[in-house]
């Protein structure tokens, strides 16, 4: 028989053992012993191989389309549908989305038919090890902190840094876009944050200063044996949320994945709805795109026990969330911040002493707070500290002039003396 045939590892197995029947080295019950099948089903592979040689062992379905397969007419309108409105979305993204359209299928039914239209790269090829870590079991036990920055509107756009936490326990999620990676942007995550669910445990971080102060520890730091701390540190610490920075980007995998599905699903949504504004963005995130996202890919915690803890009594988000420094009081009881005077009034009931140091507040909406011994003061600002009078200037006294001993004025005026003073000037 001519030709070449091709034959499957299973295949060419069987090939063997019939063989070893044939030759009589082996009987049927042992060749079903060795291939792993029952004496019924041997005898069935023998007696094909007998009537059909080599051609008889392989497959009969080999080459003929799945009974299960899928219409080409459909396959067609789905491929057609993905070069329109879905070209460059990941199969499971363009499943949902084609789902929408009344196109339902299996999104690696989809993988398979965008790699074999070289629409879709399959899986890189290499392998990276990674140690596998366990989540945490509480909702609010630790919740991971991360900015991502990327051109969320499109290649014509400049980039904007979306903020994201992703709770550790079951992967739920809440997001921020703004133009930057910032203090005050970190600050209103954590705030909307604590608002819907309450006060986490633990954030884990990256090195970024906005988390971890880069400056070296004051006198007064040094002597009370405290680290020094970002205006996003303190207002953890009055939390009571432990700040732990991770030492590369896959420690704090989860965060880092969230991103990649933000890169893709966001992105892309944004491009449907034809959003171009970081307002815009922010809406469609607060109206249902975070949600949707937590219902489809948040886990259930291991521990139903709610991590989270409520304010204390007497805290308010808006007092903790802010700038402090500390600036010294005057004789005339005022201060200097940010080029500013404020002058404290003489009416509080706790009176800083002149050269007192004095706590100054910045609060998120830019409202300014004097702060001393746990309690404000009521301070006004003023245009500018009054300046102090000039005294009268004294009028300068004209200098005499005194000859010195030798001068030829102190000398009898005569020829001699005439002809030195008048060699003098001439050399002068």
């Amino acid at each position: 028989m001519g030709g070449h045939l091709l034959m499957s590892e299973k295949e060419r197995l069987r090939k063997v053992v019939l063989e070893g029947i044939r030759e009589g080295r082996m009987n049927i019950r042992g060749a079903a012993t060795r291939l792993g099948v029952s004496y019924r089903h041997a005898r069935r592979i023998w007696k094909r191989f007998c009537a059909l040689g080599d051609p008889g062992l392989i497959h009969r379905g080999r080459g003929r389309p799945s009974n299960r397969s899928r219409p080409a007419a459909l396959r067609e309108k789905v491929i057609r549908r993905y070069r329109e409105r879905y070209e460059g979305f990941g199969p499971t993204l363009a499943g949902e989305k084609l789902a929408e359209e009344g196109l339902v299928l299996d999104h690696e039914t989809l993988r398979r038919w965008l790699i074999a239209e070289r629409l879709w790269a399959g899986p890189a090829p290499g392998v990276k090890h990674r140690a596998y870590r366990q989540r945490r079991a509480r909702f609010g036990e630790l919740v991971q902190l991360d900015g991502s920055l990327h051109r969320w509107f499109g290649k014509d756009f400049p980039g904007a840094c979306l903020l994201n936490m992703v709770d550790d326990a079951t992967g739920r999620t809440l997001s921020l876009l703004l133009e930057h990676e910032s203090t005050e942007g970190v600050m209103r995550l954590l705030w909307r944050w604590i608002e819907r669910f309450g006060v986490p445990l633990a954030l884990y971080t990256d090195k970024h200063t906005i988390y971890q102060s880069p400056r070296e520890p004051t006198l007064e730091e040094t002597l009370a044996g405290e680290e020094p701390l970002s205006a996003f540190g303190r207002a953890c610490k009055k939390l009571g949320i432990k700040i732990i920075t991770a030492h590369s980007p896959q420690a704090k995998g989860r965060v880092e994945r969230k991103h990649g599905v933000f890169q893709d699903r966001f992105a892309k949504e944004l491009a449907l709805q034809r959003v171009k504004t970081i307002e815009g963005a922010n809406t469609l995130l607060q109206n249902g795109f975070v949600e949707d996202l937590n219902r489809r890919f948040a886990v259930s915690p291991a521990d139903s026990r709610d991590a989270h803890r409520p304010l204390a009594a007497g805290e308010t988000l808006a007092g903790i969330f802010c700038w402090e420094e500390k600036r010294c009081v005057q004789n005339d009881f005022t201060l200097r911040h940010d080029n500013r005077w404020y002058q404290i009034r003489r009416e509080n009931r706790v009176l800083p002493r002149p050269k007192s140091r004095v706590t100054v507040r910045t609060l998120l909406d830019g409202t300014v707070e004097l702060w001393f011994k746990n309690r404000r003061l009521d301070a006004v600002p003023i245009e500018g500290r009054p300046e102090k009078p000039k005294m009268a200037a004294t009028p300068k006294r004209i200098p005499v002039y005194h000859p010195p001993p030798n001068h030829p004025w102190r000398k009898p005026w005569n020829a001699k003396n005439a002809a030195q003073w008048r060699k003098q000037q001439e050399q002068t």
